[in-house]
């Protein structure tokens, strides 16, 4: 599996749902946690990302896996508010948490998207238990390879860290557009 062997840095969010209190990267130690970054608006997101992030919460205990929505704005501002969303996460019975990522204050993308580096939504983040992020892949992965590294990672020992080969990252698409895959910045 491909490792970036870096410690995830915290979300920054401005809102949670499904959540009593928002969650820590930080105090999630000890599990692997899997962040689906989201549009709504997003075709990929909604016929794939989502149902898989929803799949691999129902599937896996909650006491080694951790599913985090992140729902990362970076077009149509307008139409994508907080009551949209949660009209959203209801209407698709999403019942993991989610985390709305906060709106940068000198650009379009949101500031837990940019410090993540991802390209666009869906994109897909395997963090392991020592809170290093191992995988960053933005687009479709299909939900045999996903699960795979998931048990990878499950099988690790908590301090090993053995790969530092650069992240799985799919080629963007053309700036600023969406398909049944994703949408890119």
């Amino acid at each position: 599996m491909d490792s970036k062997g870096i410690t995830a840095p915290e979300l920054v969010t401005s809102v949670w749902l499904n959540t009593a209190e928002p969650l820590r990267l930080e105090k999630l130690r000890g599990k692997v946690v899997v962040l689906h970054a989201f549009q709504m608006l997003c075709p990929g997101c909604v016929s794939h990302g989502l149902p898989q992030a929803a799949e691999i919460a129902a599937m896996y205990s909650r006491d080694q896996v951790q599913v985090i929505g992140l729902h990362s704005v970076f077009e149509h501002h307008a139409v994508m508010t907080l009551d949209a969303l949660k009209a959203f996460v209801h209407e698709y019975r999403l019942t993991f948490p989610i985390a709305v990522d906060q709106p940068s204050e000198v650009d379009p993308i949101p500031v837990t998207m940019q410090r993540l580096n991802l390209q666009g939504t869906p994109s897909l983040v395997l963090i392991d238990k020592t809170g290093a992020i191992r995988l960053t892949h933005f687009g479709r992965l299909s939900d045999m390879q996903v699960g795979n590294m998931i048990g990878q990672l499950l099988m690790e020992n908590d301090d090993s860290q053995d790969s530092t080969d650069k992240p799985d990252r799919a080629e963007p698409q053309a700036n600023g557009q969406c398909d049944d895959e994703g949408c890119s910045l």
